[in-house]
């Protein structure tokens, strides 16, 4: 019976048990079917499972599934695909790229201090009006909101983000136009926030499979944008508030692209049999 290492990762994180949680699988002769692959994120039952796959020096295949579908992004298990090709698999280049199907070239870099720093296409995003099934699904009217690679719904206060306790059921079939991934993918968010931060944020993946999900480094490559503009500053402190967990993620809008800067830690280390 073949056996692959796996290693599960929580990212975005200083320690265990904050940030998001990503298992990451190293394959070294390519994908397995798409359905094992499927099976495989679900038996792992977190946010998301990655497989990396090498393709030459400092480049490696990434495809992400969560515990139902497979995402055309992740931020955090990209984060920890990294982290695990640095900390455990003994790569020691200046950077590694990460080769994806819907993405393209994403590019990480280790900083000082444990911190890795990724380069990320940022989402294009039109203002969109807010529309009475939203608010409803949602239970909260937001005071603005945008349409891209997610639905992001801005409300007038961190208590109002906060408090929100979504019907998920509905939130599950809503979504914003031109975008097959953005059904179901609600950010929701507040300028401001504890320590300083810029901005706060929750954000609800039904459509994905995924209630509410800790730390999403897609979700920022959409807020990044939108809260630039708002407070006319490129660089961000970002805090995802998911309860008893959440992450701080740094963020930075560079042209089209967003840059996430993040720690990870490795929580599990072991062998699936299939």
């Amino acid at each position: 019976m073949p056996s692959y290492p796996i290693y599960q990762i929580d990212a975005f994180a200083s320690q265990a048990f904050e940030g998001n949680q990503a298992g990451v699988m190293p394959l070294e002769a390519g994908f397995l079917p798409d359905d094992v692959m499927q099976a495989i994120a679900a038996e792992n039952n977190v946010a998301e499972t990655a497989f990396i796959v090498p393709q030459g020096e400092g480049v490696w295949a990434l495809r992400w599934f969560t515990p139902t579908v497979e995402v055309p992004l992740c931020g955090h298990a990209t984060l920890a695909s990294a982290y695990v090709l640095y900390e455990h698999l003994g790569f020691q280049g200046d950077q590694i790229i990460f080769e994806t199907r819907h993405s393209g070239a994403l590019r990480v870099r280790k900083e000082s201090g444990g911190y890795l720093q990724m380069d990320f296409p940022a989402s294009p995003i039109q203002e969109i009006e807010v529309t009475d099934d939203v608010v409803a699904a949602l239970g909260g009217r937001p005071v603005r909101a945008w349409g891209g690679s997610f639905y992001a719904a801005m409300y007038e206060s961190v208590d109002a983000v906060q408090s929100l306790a979504p019907d998920l059921k509905a939130l599950s079939i809503i979504g914003t136009a031109g975008d097959q991934w953005a059904r179901g993918n609600f950010g929701c968010f507040a300028l401001g926030g504890e320590e300083s931060a810029d901005v706060t944020s929750r954000f609800f993946a039904p459509g994905s499979g995924i209630d509410e999900d800790p730390a999403t480094g897609s979700w920022h490559c959409m807020l990044t944008p939108v809260a630039s503009s708002l407070l006319e500053k490129p660089a961000l402190k970002c805090r995802q508030a998911f309860p008893g967990r959440g992450a701080w993620i740094g963020t930075e809008l560079a042209g089209d692209r967003v840059k996430l800067r993040g720690q990870a830690v490795t929580v599990i280390e072991g062998v699936m049999t299939l």
